[in-house]
C-alpha cells in the first residue's frame, strides 16, 4: 500500500509527517501551497472539500482529514510502533493532550497569530484595522502562552508527553512547540525540554532537512 499525503512544509502537517516516517510506510508526498491557493483548486476540493491540511488518501482512494483523524488512523492502523496506548485511559490522557494541541494551541492561539485578517469585521478603516490585527495577534500570543502553561504542568520532568514511549500527542505538540521557536514565542521549561527531546530523534531530523528546516 502506498499512501497519498498532502502537506505543507513547516504547518501542522509536519506533525503527520513525522509520524508516517516513524512509521516507516511508503508514501507519496503532493506539497500544497496554500499561499499560492492550491488548497481551493477543484482538484484538492475534491478530495478534502474543506480544503485544510493535512489529507491522507489510502489505497482504497478514500480521504482522511484533520490532524486528530489521520494520527489517530495511523496510530490503530500499524500498533507495533506504540503511537497510541494499549491502556484505555493512557489512550484517552493521549488523545484529551493531542486536542487540546491541535483544536486549542493551534485552532485557537495560532490561527490568532497566524492568519488574524480572518478575525476582523467588516467595513474598518486602515488605521482601525491595523489596531484590531495587533490586538487580535496579541490575544492569540497570549492564549497560546496560557496553554503552554497548562500542557507544562502536565508534563513529565523527562522522557515524552506520555511517558517512555513516543506518541501521537508527541508529533501534535512538537509542531505547535516549533512554531514557538520559529516565531520568538518562549517555551516553558518542559516544553522546551520536550521540544529538544523530539527534534533530536533521527526521524524527526529527517524529516525537518525534507521540509526545507535546519
Amino acid at each position: 500500500m502506498t499512501l497519498k499525503f498532502y502537506m505543507t512544509p513547516g504547518s501542522c502537517s509536519t506533525g503527520i509527517h513525522i509520524l508516517l516516517e516513524e512509521l516507516d510506510l511508503p508514501f507519496e508526498v503532493t506539497i500544497v501551497n496554500l499561499p499560492a491557493g492550491d488548497h481551493r483548486r477543484p482538484g484538492y476540493l475534491a478530495l478534502n472539500p474543506k480544503g485544510s491540511i493535512p489529507t491522507l488518501v489510502l489505497d482504497d482512494g478514500s480521504a482522511l482529514t484533520e490532524f486528530q483523524a489521520i494520527a489517530y488512523w495511523l496510530a490503530r492502523s500499524y500498533p507495533r510502533k506504540r503511537l497510541l496506548p494499549d491502556d484505555p485511559l493512557q489512550a484517552a490522557l493521549t488523545l484529551e493532550l493531542m486536542d487540546y494541541v491541535v483544536g486549542t494551541v493551534h485552532g485557537q492561539g495560532y490561527t490568532r497569530i497566524f492568519t488574524a485578517g480572518r478575525y476582523l469585521p467588516d467595513g474598518l478603516t486602515d488605521a482601525d484595522r491595523t489596531t484590531w490585527q495587533q490586538d487580535i495577534q496579541a490575544r492569540g500570543q497570549a492564549m497560546v502562552s496560557e496553554a503552554f502553561a497548562l500542557i507544562e504542568a502536565r508534563l513529565p520532568d523527562a522522557a515524552y508527553a506520555m511517558g517512555a514511549h513516543f506518541t501521537i500527542a508527541d508529533a501534535a505538540l512538537f509542531y505547535v512547540e516549533f512554531w514557538a521557536d520559529k516565531t520568538g514565542l518562549p517555551l516553558p521549561p518542559r516544553c522546551a525540554a520536550h521540544y529538544r527531546r523530539v527534534r533530536a530523534r533521527p526521524v524527526v531530523q529527517r524529516v525537518l532537512r525534507e521540509e526545507g528546516y535546519r
